[in-house]
């Protein structure tokens, strides 16, 4: 109990730390409220023209369709993430000696920086987005399963974190995690659902999916968080895809500290 009582301790005084830190550029995060409702509306005009006539799509009434990319906007506030830059500028100029010295694992410490910085966000960002969707665009955006959200948000919030920090990790390889990073953010907007509902994908490209890592970012959340009653090729129930969900990011949390002990020993130090 001691020793979890002192990580909640460290993990508190980090998150705190970088939420004062960040509130200071608090009106990027007030700009950056623009970016969901504009988001959505672009993707409002694209698919009312792709439905046309039709009354479905890929398995997706028009209005669910509608309410999945104001959800994956709100969603993007809650999970964002910065651990991979922000590691790999650390190995790339030497600072990251100063972690390594610490008794304190870099990986919790930035993923409790990443807690302090989202807390920010929801206060900033996600919250005045909820309202602007709720009672400016009309749309039905509270969750239906409010526990069952909370916990997928909760799922994708630590994926994202996982699967962003081994990118990072690939610093200490090539010193630079930049191409990787953009590569990486380019296939995940494509199959972590968030340009298209992976339910519009081929049954194939979605059996497949479920081995990745993409859609347990976005897309699973989404449709709890719409109340689907059958979620992707495998027609998984709400309770089942947060299972797989959930198994996905232990498996991921495992691999990146695997990752880690490899990674750490070709560290240098240049630059410090």
């Amino acid at each position: 109990m001691s020793w979890l009582k002192h990580k909640l301790e460290i993990c508190r005084a980090v998150a705190f730390v970088t939420y004062n830190e960040w509130s200071a550029y608090r009106s990027h995060s007030l700009v950056s409220v623009f970016v969901g409702p504009v988001y959505f509306i672009v993707q409002y005009f694209i698919w009312t023209a792709v439905y046309g006539d039709s009354s479905s799509f890929g398995g997706m009434e028009l209005e669910q369709t509608v309410r999945y990319f104001g959800v994956s906007a709100l969603i993007g506030y809650l999970t964002m993430d910065f651990a991979d830059w922000n590691l790999q500028m650390l190995v790339r100029t030497g600072k990251f000696l100063t972690f390594a010295l610490r008794p304190v694992h870099h990986r919790f410490f930035a993923l409790s920086q990443k807690l302090g910085h989202r807390v920010l966000g929801f206060i900033f960002e996600f919250l005045p987005c909820f309202l602007i969707f709720l009672f400016v665009f009309r749309i039905d955006i509270i969750p239906v399963h409010i526990g069952w959200t909370v916990l997928s948000v909760a799922l994708a919030f630590l994926m994202n974190f996982y699967v962003n920090y081994c990118i990072g990790m690939t610093a200490f390889y090539f010193v630079q995690a930049r191409g990787i990073r953009t590569v990486y953010q380019l296939v995940s907007s494509v199959f972590s659902g968030v340009l298209v509902p992976l339910s519009f994908f081929p049954g194939s490209v979605q059996w497949v999916m479920m081995f990745l890592p993409f859609q347990y970012t976005n897309y699973i959340t989404a449709m709890v968080w719409s109340g689907s009653e059958s979620i992707g090729e495998l027609g998984l129930t709400i309770p089942q895809a947060v299972m797989f969900q959930g198994v996905a990011t232990v498996v991921a949390a495992l691999f990146s500290e695997l990752v880690y002990r490899a990674s750490i020993k070709r560290f240098t130090a240049v630059g410090a």
